[in-house]
Parts: C-alpha cells; structure tokens; sequence
C-alpha cells in the first residue's frame, strides 16, 4: 500500500469513529434532554425555516421558547416578553381591555426604573406615556419596532450559532423524519454488516 492510500484510509477510519461517537452523544442528549431543552415537538414541522429570519422563529410556539430561554441565558428575555405582550395586546378592541393592558405593559417594560425596562429612547417613552390616556392597538408599534430590530440585528444571529437552535433544529428534523434517515445512512456508513436499504 503506498502512503497517500494508507492516509486516505486512516482519514476514513476516523471520520467513522468521529461520527459513532457522535450519534451516540447526540442520541444521549435527545433521550435525556435539559430544562431549556423541553421543546413541544409535535409544533416543530418547519425546521429547516426556523433559522431563516427571526418572523418565521417567533410565528412557531416551540422557537419562542427556544430563543426565551437563550435570550435568559444573555440577560435580556424582556425584549421578547414586551414584544410577545405588544402582539398579544394589539388583539384587543375593547377601551377598557386596552386602557388596563397599556398601563400593565407600560409599568412591566417601559416606566423608567421599571423591573424588566426595554431599551427604547427618552422620546419613544415619553410618546407611549402620552398615549396611554386612551391608548390604541398602535400605542406601542415604534417601541415594539426597535425591539425586534435589536433581537433581530443582535440576539437572532447569535441564537443561530447557539445550543438552544442546534437542539431545537434537531427536534424539528426529527419530527420531519429527517433524524431517522440520517440514523439509518449513518449506520450504514458505521458498521459493515448494516447495509443501507435503498429509499
């Protein structure tokens, strides 16, 4: 045997060794999951358009809870909570619901000195704090508007490159059926006496 096959073959041996053990820790995490990862997997159809932009994230109920909990792990799952309560609060048409709504979201996310303050400007406070007389549907569009542009030009990008997305993608793929096949290739490719049926 000369030396570049020798190699060749050595690299092969070790990519096969990499990936067994590879599917054997990812299959212990997945049986054995951590608090941040209980994911509602039955609402994970769209995996691979999770990552694709922050909108498609957040219009899935398992995404909010995956980026909530990475958000936490950055100190910041209030700019989440506000925009979550802004979406929730332009639902409602009744003075009275709104009135009530407007003061408790102003008090939780926008009063300065407040527990769980968003990061918006003077001006765009002051405007909320005027408006919350009679406060309509819209009252908190502008703040709702740059918190998303924050999670979306900030957090979004690193929550793709973390743990949670990784986890979270992998019950999606799950789900599809796409962990099985991969599985079946996969062992296929690890053991000699396994052959891959044709699909």
């Amino acid at each position: 045997m000369n030396r570049l096959s020798r190699t060749s073959l050595d690299l092969q041996d070790t990519n096969r060794i990499h990936n067994a053990w590879k599917s054997r820790i990812q299959e212990y995490f997945i049986q054995s999951p951590l608090p941040w990862r209980k994911i509602n997997r039955q609402k994970t159809n769209e995996a691979s358009l999770l990552g694709e932009s922050l909108e498609m994230l957040l219009s899935q109920k398992c995404g909010q809870i995956a980026f909530r909990d990475f958000l936490k792990s950055e100190f910041c799952e209030e700019n989440l909570d506000f925009w979550l309560a802004c979406q929730e609060f332009q639902t409602f048409d009744s003075p009275e619901e709104l009135t009530r709504r407007a003061a408790r979201i102003y008090e939780e996310f926008i009063r300065a000195e407040s527990p769980r303050q968003i990061n918006v400007d003077f001006y765009t406070r002051e405007i909320i704090s005027q408006s919350l007389q009679q406060p309509s549907p819209s009252c908190f569009v502008v703040a709702q508007k740059k918190v998303y542009s924050l999670m979306a030009n900030g957090s979004f990008p690193r929550f793709i490159q973390s743990d949670q997305y990784k986890v979270l993608f992998d019950a999606a793929s799950k789900q599809r059926g796409l962990g099985k096949h991969w599985k079946t290739r996969h062992r296929a490719d690890t053991s000699p006496s396994l052959k891959m049926s044709p699909q």
